[in-house]
C-alpha cells in the first residue's frame, strides 16, 4: 500500500501555517534543547504592563524561520547563489539562534550566569547539537558566527535589518496591541538584494525600511522600556541576588534543582561546561515563579517583599527623567526608607535603586542598511532617505531611572 508524506505544519497567529520543510529541521524542533523555549516568555516581564505578551522564544524561533524561508526563495528567484546547504544553515541558525536565553528572556540574562550572553550560549547549544547530529549544523554555525564567506548569510540572521528583527517587531506589536509596531515583514524581504556579497534593499523599499526604523523607536520607547516592565525585570534581577544570599547563609532555600545549583555556584565562561550546559537547559520561568511563590512566605524580609511585589504587581515607584536624579535627593529618599522599613544600608539597595535606559533605533557605526539605488551604487539609507527623522534616530537617547517603595516618601 503507497504511502504519502505529511507536512508538518504549525499554525501561527500572524503568518497562518507554518511549514517544516525537511525532518532534520522538525527533529531540531521536538529536541528538549529547543522545546525548553515554550517555556521561556519571549518578553520577559512585560506581561505585567500588556495582558496579552505572554508568548514565548518558541513562537518567535518559528516565525524567524518561517521569514528565513522567504528570504532565501526571493534572493534565489533574484539569482543570488544559495547552495542548498546554506539553505538547510540559514534555517537552522535562525530556528536556534535564540536558544542560549535563560528564564524570562534579557530579564535574567547576567543573573544566572555572569559575563555570558545568550548569544554566546546559543552557540555552545548549537556546538552540542551539532555533535548528536554527526555535522549536520557545521554551516549553520558558521554563518551564526560570521565566519562563512558569504556575509550576506550572516546578516540575514544577525544585522540591523534581520529575519530575527522582522519577526520580534510584528510578533511583539500583535501580541502587546501597540499597532506602531506592525512592519510590512513581507514587503521588507521581497525587496532584499545582495551586492558585493552584502544585503541591500533595493530603492523601491526605501519608506519599507524607514517605517521598520521608526516602529523599533516605538516599540522600544512604549514597550521594550516601559517603566514598568523596567522596574519589575530590576525586581526580579534583585531577588536572584538576594536569594543567592539567603542560600549562602543556611543552604534550605526552597528551589528546583537547576535552579538552586545556579544559586549556589558563581558560573562565568571559565568553569562552563557541558555539565553545566545541561543543568542549564533544564531551566525555564517556570522555575522561577514557583520560586517566587515559596520565597514570598520566607522569613527573610527582602527576599518575602521583593517576591510579593512580582508575583502580585505592587511594585517599586519608578520615575524616568531626562536627567539623573541628583545624589542629595538620592541619599534622601534611602534615608527615607531605611527608616520606614528599619533596614541597612545593605538591605536598602533592593528598594532603592537608579540607572540608564538606552534607545538606538539604527546603527550607523555598527552595519548599515545600505540601498541599492537605480543607478546600481548602494547608499545609507540615512543618506538616502528624506525622511529628516532618520539622522535622528541613529543617535543615542538616554533616560535615567529611580525606584523606591511608594509608601516610603512623602
Amino acid at each position: 500500500m503507497a504511502t504519502t508524506r505529511k507536512l508538518k505544519l504549525f499554525n501561527d497567529p500572524i503568518y497562518g501555517f507554518i511549514r517544516i520543510p525537511n525532518p532534520q529541521l522538525f527533529k531540531l524542533i521536538s529536541h528538549p534543547y529547543f522545546q525548553r523555549l515554550r517555556r521561556i516568555s519571549q518578553m520577559g516581564m512585560s506581561y505585567l504592563v500588556f495582558p496579552g505578551a505572554h508568548h514565548t522564544r518558541f513562537h518567535h524561533a518559528l516565525g524567524s524561520m518561517h521569514l528565513m524561508q522567504q528570504a532565501i526563495q526571493v534572493l534565489r528567484y533574484k539569482e543570488v547563489d544559495i547552495t542548498d546547504d546554506e539553505a538547510s544553515g540559514l534555517l537552522y541558525a535562525i530556528l536556534l539562534h535564540d536558544i542560549g536565553h535563560g528564564p524570562f528572556s534579557h530579564a535574567m540574562e547576567h543573573s544566572l550566569v555572569n559575563g555570558i550572553s545568550h548569544e554566546e550560549l546559543s552557540l555552545l547549544f548549537m556546538e552540542q547539537l551539532n555533535k548528536e547530529l554527526d555535522g549536520e549544523l557545521t554551516v549553520a554555525i558558521e554563518i551564526f558566527k560570521g565566519t562563512h564567506p558569504k556575509k550576506f548569510l550572516n546578516q540575514l540572521v544577525s544585522s540591523q535589518l534581520d529575519m530575527d528583527r522582522l519577526d520580534y517587531l510584528k510578533r511583539d506589536s500583535f501580541y502587546t496591541g501597540v499597532a506602531e509596531g506592525n512592519i510590512n515583514a513581507e514587503r521588507l524581504i521581497t525587496m532584499l538584494n545582495v551586492v558585493d556579497g552584502s544585503l541591500v534593499v533595493e530603492e523601491k523599499g526605501i519608506y519599507s525600511v524607514e517605517k521598520f526604523l521608526m516602529a523599533r523607536r516605538f516599540m522600544y520607547w512604549q514597550v521594550y522600556l516601559h517603566k514598568t516592565g523596567i522596574v519589575a525585570e530590576q525586581l526580579l534581577i534583585r531577588v536572584l541576588r538576594r536569594a543567592r544570599e539567603v542560600h549562602a547563609n543556611d543552604g534550605s532555600l526552597p528551589a528546583s534543582e537547576p535552579l538552586r545549583y545556579f544559586l549556589a555556584n558563581e558560573v562565568d565562561r571559565g568553569n562552563f561546561t557541558p555539565e553545566i550546559l545541561l543543568k542549564f537547559s533544564s531551566l525555564d520561568d517556570v522555575d522561577i515563579l514557583s520560586a517566587l511563590k515559596a520565597w514570598q512566605h520566607h522569613p527573610d524580609f527582602v527576599l518575602s517583599e521583593l517576591s510579593k511585589m512580582i508575583l502580585n504587581r505592587e511594585l517599586l515607584k519608578i520615575k524616568v527623567k531626562n536627567r539623573e536624579v541628583s545624589e542629595k535627593k538620592f541619599d534622601k529618599i534611602k534615608s527615607d526608607c531605611k527608616s520606614a522599613y528599619q533596614l541597612s544600608d545593605k538591605k536598602v539597595t533592593y528598594f532603592v535603586f537608579k540607572g540608564a535606559i538606552e534607545n538606538r533605533a539604527y546603527n550607523r557605526e555598527k552595519e548599515n542598511i545600505n540601498i541599492l539605488m537605480a543607478n546600481s551604487r548602494t547608499i545609507d539609507v540615512a543618506k538616502a532617505s528624506d525622511h529628516l527623522n532618520l539622522d535622528a534616530l541613529s543617535k543615542t537617547v538616554t533616560k535615567y531611572y529611580m525606584c523606591y517603595p511608594k509608601k516610603s516618601v512623602t
